[in-house]
């Protein structure tokens, strides 16, 4: 993995937060495939979460930060890099944590110019099961509507500067049918996704009057596999940064949603005439019935 302080690209930036091996990593691939140089955050990074704090410091540094961390992340780091012939740099993050989202921007800004924001990240619930409401823990509650929200929130204001400077920029949410409708048995997936959805409308009027274009993304299916034949066949539930395994085989086929195709979806909002933009869109396969949950 390159040192991003001696690699960093006059090239605009694509920040994609929350990324795993199939939705957030599409995305990343679009953007590269298109010329941009791409940082792409997560807290997973091969080690369980809980351990992070056992094994690894809090980076006091910018260096640290590229130097210390190692594993999936950035495998997907330099795979893409290689495909794409583009520069990717891979960055830890825990959105629900203020200070760890401010260093890892300080990261991606020294790169350059942040024109393009996609936040991909949530909380994951156990087995994709309904938690009866009487028994989830606040703490968990709390957490969820962090990365859901929060985490956007906080992500949003590293990088909003920077677009109204130079009048133009991008940030992409990404929603799922929870965003739209409460679920039993998911209260506190629904309450972070409600919000993401509120402050997606509120930064849209806000700041699109200033060049920057806001759009809330509606996955409302089962994200698979790439379609591609170097992938693997496990199809995965998603909304976000991680997937969960879901009991069908065969990437991107029985209904489930292509991730490349997605990433399209993403790239055609970012692309957009100033004067048709969109605010909100939903995507859902043509041969299962919508409200995955």
């Amino acid at each position: 993995m390159r040192s991003m302080a001696s690699s960093a690209s006059s090239r605009s930036i694509a920040a994609i937060v929350g990324v795993g091996p199939n939705l957030g990593r599409s995305i990343a691939r679009k953007f590269a495939h298109e010329g941009y140089t791409v940082a792409i955050l997560s807290r997973d990074l091969g080690i369980p979460l809980f351990s992070l704090s056992h094994f690894l410091p809090r980076p006091s540094s910018f260096i640290q930060l590229t130097l210390t961390f190692t594993g999936r992340l950035s495998r997907f780091a330099d795979e893409i890099a290689r495909e794409e012939k583009a520069q990717v740099f891979a960055i830890r993050i825990d959105c629900s944590d203020s200070r760890s989202v401010r260093e890892a921007f300080e990261g991606v800004l020294s790169l350059g110019f942040v024109e393009v924001l996609v936040y991909n990240a949530y909380q994951p619930f156990a087995n994709c099961q309904p938690t009866n409401f009487t028994d989830i823990r606040v703490e968990a509650f709390e957490k969820s509507v962090a990365i859901s929200s929060v985490g956007a929130f906080l992500s949003a204001q590293q990088v909003l500067p920077g677009m109204v400077e130079r009048g133009r920029g991008t940030i992409l949410f990404t929603g799922c049918s929870a965003s739209l409708n409460g679920i039993a048995g998911y209260s506190e997936l629904c309450c972070g996704k409600f919000a993401l959805r509120a402050l997606s409308q509120c930064l849209a009027r806000e700041f699109q009057p200033l060049g920057v274009h806001v759009a809330h993304v509606i996955i409302d299916g089962i994200v698979g596999s790439p379609r591609g034949p170097s992938t693997s066949s496990q199809q995965r539930l998603l909304t976000g940064e991680h997937q969960h395994q879901h009991q069908q085989s065969g990437g991107g086929g029985h209904g489930s949603m292509d991730p490349d195709a997605l990433a399209q979806t993403y790239w055609h909002l970012h692309t957009q005439d100033r004067t048709a933009w969109t605010q909100e869109i939903d995507l859902r396969p043509s041969t299962l019935p919508p409200r995955f949950l």
